[in-house]
């Protein structure tokens, strides 16, 4: 896929990531948590905006992939910091944010920091607000002392090694939250979401489309697609809510 470049931020980080010129709204993909831009959708989404000469943007957050950093010093905030200044400095005009995930999340910090960039938005199996809806709220008294006596804990991942949760993962997440106050995304929105997804529960989903307000906004679910939501089917259903949101701003 060829050699990343390379975006210097404020906070000092070097932000890897791959763009393609082309018609706007630009196509902005956000993984999830300790993923990286060279997963399938994100692969995937780039060879189909090539071919559509459509503009592109796809990074590593800091800590993760390609980008400087180690993946215990970071935290939302961070990556909320790491996506508003690739977008602000790698895009011009309106964007249209694809999350996957975590990336789901950054994508609702994202268009409520610059609603006036977004043309539109669609999530994967978004997960707002999980270092305190999932891993807080999930975490034994044991847990919760050790967070606070150790500075993290280690939790079991399907796909890798553990995950390492830091107390200040935890703390910085309580200041990004978009649940608990009013989320308005006035442009198309698709969620997708799949039942058979173990990290990010169906009741998650509709939770964020209940709470969200907008005038053109639909969660579509499909039955036994997990998390990953990267076989072909599903990226056909990525790629055709990509596309309506896209037609909807035209």
């Amino acid at each position: 896929m060829g050699e990343p470049s390379f975006l210097s931020t404020k906070q000092g980080r070097k932000i890897a990531y791959h763009r393609s010129e082309g018609q706007g709204p630009w196509v902005v993909f956000l993984g999830g948590l300790k993923s990286d831009m060279q997963g399938t959708k994100a692969v995937f989404l780039e060879e189909w905006a090539k071919q559509q000469g459509r503009a592109f943007l796809r990074f590593d957050y800091s800590g993760h992939g390609e980008s400087s950093g180690d993946f215990t010093d970071g935290c939302i905030g961070d990556w909320a910091e790491d996506t508003a200044q690739a977008v602000a400095t790698l895009t011009q005009g309106p964007i249209l944010p694809v999350g996957s995930s975590m990336g789901g999340w950054q994508a609702l910090l994202l268009a409520r920091s610059m609603p006036e960039r977004v043309a539109g938005l669609v999530t994967i199996a978004a997960a707002p607000d999980f270092t305190e809806d999932g891993y807080w709220a999930g975490f034994s008294d044991e847990q919760k002392q050790a967070l606070e006596e150790v500075g993290h804990v280690e939790l079991p991942s399907d796909y890798m090694e553990p995950y390492i949760i830091t107390k200040r993962m935890i703390e910085d997440g309580r200041n990004q939250l978009v649940l608990r106050s009013p989320l308005e995304l006035p442009f198309p929105v698709r969620f997708l979401q799949g039942t058979a997804d173990t990290a990010v529960s169906v009741a998650t989903a509709v939770r964020l489309l209940e709470h969200a307000s907008g005038p053109d906004m639909q969660l579509r679910l499909v039955k036994d697609a997990d998390h990953r939501f990267s076989d072909g089917p599903c990226l056909g259903l990525m790629l055709e809510a990509v596309e309506e949101v896209l037609a909807a701003g035209d």
